[in-house]
């Protein structure tokens, strides 16, 4: 059963950029590439460094951390470059009119705890 809840506008999301929101108690980070939305849980497995704050390369579809340039596809959470080893859980959005809605209780990845 799905929970989608909104996390914020369309709008707040720039294009290849990222937004860090709260949804259901679970910090997230969406990402907007030029023709998809992506919710990626807020937080690098690697260093426990919010993913928000790092840089989004649309055409890969990957997040990379600040910190220590861990990378992480947007679509499977899976770490794309080291010292990242472990996946960041991803959750289904949609964008209903200007809403971007998340849920976060059923994660795309679900071989993945954080």
């Amino acid at each position: 059963m799905s929970n989608f809840q909104p996390a914020c506008t369309l709008a707040e999301v720039p294009v290849g950029g990222v937004r860090a929101v709260g949804v259901d108690g679970i910090d997230v980070a969406i990402v907007r590439t030029d023709d998809e939305v992506f919710a990626i849980q807020d937080e690098c497995s690697h260093a426990a460094i919010a993913l928000s704050e790092g840089d989004v390369d649309p055409v890969g579809c990957e997040i990379e951390c600040w910190l220590h340039g861990s990378r992480f596809d947007l679509r499977s959470g899976k770490p794309t470059g080291l010292p990242a080893y472990e996946a960041v859980p991803v959750y289904p959005c949609k964008v209903d009119g200007d809403v971007i809605l998340v849920d976060v209780d059923n994660p795309l990845n679900t071989d993945t705890e954080m």
